[in-house]
């Protein structure tokens, strides 16, 4: 009876299910159910019918994501619903906008200005088992998001389609991490992951659910950093992040080094920024000679004007942050004004609204806190090497360097310097009991009791010299 019996019951099955399709009380819609029983009985004489076969529960789901109870569709069609929507009962109480879509001209002005308002998910937001794979749709979102935000920090010293180049260059790698993880537990695969290449990344911007990257959070969400690192390569784009200058095109790349823009006067930090002013860098513009620095010198005059009115603001002992912030403002609106009279190189300034604009500008801003400088520098012998050029030239010593500086400078880095620089003082003292001609500055030093000593307080006062000197420098954005 083993091949009637199971015909037997395999019937008793279908009918069992189509009378409950017929009598269900919450069915969406009716349609008439048609069946061939010629068909069903010779499906289930098929030597390999009464295996066990994986279940394609998507058939029972319909395009848009709902699941339909009762409303069957033909066996072995193509899945046509999209994965990132299902709306099974769990994913109703944990929500995962899945997957992102593709990073384009036409969005990227969104990514950046709407990263904070769009949704993160941290360990806390699941229970701590299950819901795998809502999980893994979830890391996959906050890493992405992260490295967006890593893109668009540097878009103020590139040009827009590098920014460009590296959020597509993230999206990507988010989509093929996702895919590597989807594919190593045995649990249900992503479809668009079981594609290739091209088609593969078609799917899933196809699939994005929020393809324009609007904002869809009312208050700022917390960022969350990506456990993995993402290197920006920047050879793969077709314009490279280094600017040449018409003359070094031939020669070498010029570095573009410049803190833009300030961050904004707030309570939080007017008392920092008004105390560490000096220690922050101005810049001169006569330095950008040649083409494609336009940009440089219009950000390098935009901070040098803020910074003068930080100076008057931070005078006055009333009303300084309302100051400050009102100088911040109205520079960085005429900033824009140039900005969009030419090719324009900050997308904050594409923004419409002028407080978009200046909530760009802080989230990009390199120093958003003032606190890149509050820590007064340490000096020690140490800077010798960073300043021994200025000491030169500005403040002698009275004695060559050329020992210091070729002894220590340029040692192994498992050699310690600080070691380095105390031998090097002891053999300079150690010319006060010879015979040898020693420079003036260091037979005063041989007169005292720790010529040592003596020799090492000459050169700190150098060195602090020199340090001050530098900050009061106007620098050059090119390196």
């Amino acid at each position: 009876m083993g091949s009637s019996g199971a015909l037997v019951c395999s019937a008793a099955f279908v009918l069992v299910l189509l009378s409950s399709a017929s009598n269900d009380e919450h069915n969406w819609e009716q349609r008439e159910i048609t069946f061939d029983i010629d068909k069903i009985v010779q499906e289930m004489q098929e030597p390999d019918y009464l295996f066990q076969k994986e279940a394609d529960l998507t058939d029972l789901i319909d395009p848009k994501g709902a699941s339909r109870p009762g409303v069957l569709t033909p066996r072995g069609s193509r899945p046509s619903f999209r994965p990132g929507s299902f709306s099974g009962p769990p994913s109703l109480n944990y929500p995962v906008q899945f997957p992102l879509g593709r990073p384009t001209a036409d969005n990227l002005q969104a990514i950046c200005l709407h990263g904070d308002h769009r949704p993160r998910y941290p360990g806390s937001y699941f229970p701590s088992s299950g819901f795998g794979q809502l999980v893994r749709r979830a890391n996959a979102v906050n890493m992405a998001e992260s490295w967006f935000s890593m893109c668009c920090k540097g878009n103020q010293t590139w040009d827009r389609e590098v920014t460009l180049c590296c959020a597509t260059q993230a999206w990507e790698l988010s989509v093929q991490s996702f895919c590597e993880e989807d594919s190593s537990v045995k649990d249900r695969l992503y479809y668009c992951c079981r594609l290739r290449d091209m088609d593969r990344l078609n799917c899933f911007h196809n699939d994005a659910p929020n393809p324009n990257y609007e904002a869809t959070e009312e208050l700022p969400v917390p960022p969350l950093s990506s456990t993995t690192n993402f290197n920006f390569d920047s050879n793969t784009c077709q314009r490279t992040v280094h600017l040449y200058s018409a003359r070094a095109i031939r020669r070498k790349e010029k570095k573009i080094n410049i803190h833009f823009p300030p961050g904004r006067p707030t309570a939080d930090v007017i008392e920092s920024l008004c105390r560490n002013q000096k220690l922050r860098p101005i810049y001169k513009a006569n330095c950008l000679s040649g083409e494609g620095y336009q940009w440089v010198v219009r950000q390098a005059k935009a901070i040098n004007r803020i910074e003068k009115g930080f100076k008057q603001c931070c005078k006055k002992k009333q009303d300084v942050l309302n100051c400050a912030d009102l100088k911040w403002r109205d520079e960085l609106n005429k900033y824009c004004v140039g900005e969009n009279s030419g090719n324009l190189h900050s997308l904050c300034c594409s923004g419409e609204l002028a407080n978009e604009r200046y909530s760009c500008f802080q989230d990009i801003s390199p120093d958003p806190y003032y606190n890149r400088t509050s820590v007064a520098e340490e000096l020690s012998l140490n800077k010798l090497c960073d300043y021994h050029k200025i000491i030169k030239n500005k403040f002698p010593v009275g004695f060559p360097l050329k020992s210091f500086i070729g002894q220590c400078c340029h040692r192994p880095f498992d050699i310690d310097v600080t070691i380095c620089f105390e031998q090097s003082l002891d053999q300079m003292s150690e010319t006060c009991s010879s015979r040898k001609a020693s420079p003036p500055a260091v037979r005063r030093c041989c007169r005292m009791s720790s010529p040592q000593q003596c020799i090492s307080k000459i050169l700190m006062d150098a060195i602090t010299k020199a340090t001050v000197f530098s900050q009061k420098k106007k620098r050059c954005p090119l390196a």
